[in-house]
């Protein structure tokens, strides 16, 4: 398997969705929900002009964030490209805006040294040898003037494996190669996923592969099991929800995986999703990954004219002033061997250190199990340095002597709010590591 380790390192990512859905503003499956006919699509691809598209303003605003690498659309399943494919005439340069945007972008991000992704989706509404009757998802799916259609799947097959071909060549060094999605009757051998991978992996040595060649977001796939198939990826890719605990192999092997969220609730531009995730959401969220040793790739969704809406620039803005202060948390961190301490707490680990992440005002002394006194070289407040005392006697001592206890209280203030609401660090130095971390 490929050596993961500056993905588990980073922790956290930008994932960009942007496309003709964008200009429609009804969310990236908008043509498959309202069963829209390639005629009616075709005025999107007609009038694209995004004049606002600035991967140096996205670049530097996930480094600001505190991000370390992003995942950009090249393709989504409207078979729409933002790359100058020689394949075909469907893309960006094409059209009004006339830009290959996926150069752009890669020059941009590694011009601000953060690592560079791209989405490639293995479904296509706009490819004629795709089948469309009868597909689940397909526009065209109930479409009497499809019924007689006359695909040849392998055709498109050989279309998209050169495309892949395109992006793994054309455009430098390519980090991760996100895949989407598989589903019944189009997974694994259906792709020719051995051959594909196997491409990725001879023109791009070290990059990761997700796990949708043969698995979606609600179907995590054969990582889990031990028999992964030769396609099976790098890392798995759950999608709007952190596993409720963290994912392992038979024989409670770790496995790499990273959630994909949204800031309101959709990828695609939505101009009426209101539902918007403020940055104390979004950072437990990212804790909370971390904590079982997972990633989070958040998503912003640019609007057609590639503006990233504002209170999406606010919100990650607001995430990387935390993230300055309490990065340390969260890079090359992961599952602890404790378990969480009181409600409304996490615990990511490093080594020999242990960070507490407190959520919840807690009532009293914060209680950690699994851990003496006497293991704790010291305590102390990871934004400011400030010490947390380690208590030794009192009430909560006494009662319950198979707990540690930390105090948040002084002597002048008993009920001492969180320093920060959204999540307050505390750094557990410990004398020695306190079990395998992962």
């Amino acid at each position: 398997m490929t050596d993961n380790r500056w993905f588990t390192d980073a922790r956290f990512g930008m994932f960009i969705h942007f496309g003709l859905y964008s200009v429609a503003a009804k969310g990236e499956w908008y043509a498959s929900i309202e069963e829209i006919s390639a005629e009616k699509y075709r005025k999107y691809f007609e009038t694209f002009d995004p004049i606002r598209y600035d991967p140096v303003f996205y670049a530097r605003l996930a480094k600001q964030a505190g991000m370390k690498y992003a995942v950009l659309t090249a393709k989504h399943h409207e078979g729409f490209c933002l790359f100058d494919s020689a394949c075909t005439d469907y893309k960006s340069v094409n059209t009004p805006i006339g830009r290959d945007l996926i150069r752009e972008y890669t020059d941009a991000f590694r011009k601000e040294g953060l690592r560079v992704g791209i989405y490639y989706s293995l479904v296509d509404w706009h490819h004629p040898d795709y089948p469309a009757f009868g597909d689940p998802f397909h526009p065209s799916r109930n479409s009497e003037s499809a019924r007689n259609e006359t695909c040849d799947f392998n055709r498109y097959l050989d279309y998209m494996h050169e495309q892949v071909r395109e992006l793994c060549t054309n455009y430098g060094k390519i980090d991760l190669f996100w895949f989407d999605f598989s589903y019944e009757g189009h997974s694994g051998a259906d792709w020719r996923a051995l051959e594909l991978t196997e491409m990725v992996r001879s023109l791009q040595p070290g990059i990761l592969i997700n796990s949708r060649l043969e698995a979606s977001g609600g179907n995590l796939g054969s990582l889990l099991t031990d028999s992964p198939t030769p396609w099976a990826g790098d890392f798995i890719t759950p999608e709007q929800i952190v596993p409720p605990a963290p994912l392992k192999a038979p024989g409670n092997a770790p496995v790499c995986w990273e959630a994909c969220q949204t800031l309101n609730n959709s990828f695609g531009y939505t101009a009426d999703d209101h539902v918007c995730k403020d940055a104390r959401i979004c950072i437990r969220q990212l804790v909370d990954c971390v904590s079982k040793g997972g990633n989070y790739l958040l998503n912003i969704g640019p609007d057609g004219n590639g503006s990233i809406p504002p209170w999406a620039v606010e919100t990650l803005r607001e995430i990387g002033t935390w993230m300055n202060e309490n990065h340390e948390s969260v890079y090359g961190c992961g599952e602890s061997p404790l378990p969480a301490a009181a409600f409304g707490c996490r615990i990511t680990a490093k080594d020999n250190v242990l960070y507490l992440h407190v959520m919840q005002q807690p009532v009293g002394p914060l209680p950690l199990s699994g851990i003496r006194p006497e293991d704790i070289l010291y305590a102390r407040m990871l934004a400011t340095g400030a010490e947390v005392e380690v208590l030794t006697e009192g009430w909560a001592v006494e009662n319950y002597p198979d707990y540690t206890f930390l105090s948040l209280s002084s002597k002048s203030n008993e009920t001492q709010l969180l320093p920060d609401p959204a999540d307050t660090v505390i750094k557990i130095v410990l004398r020695q590591a306190a079990g395998p971390f992962s």
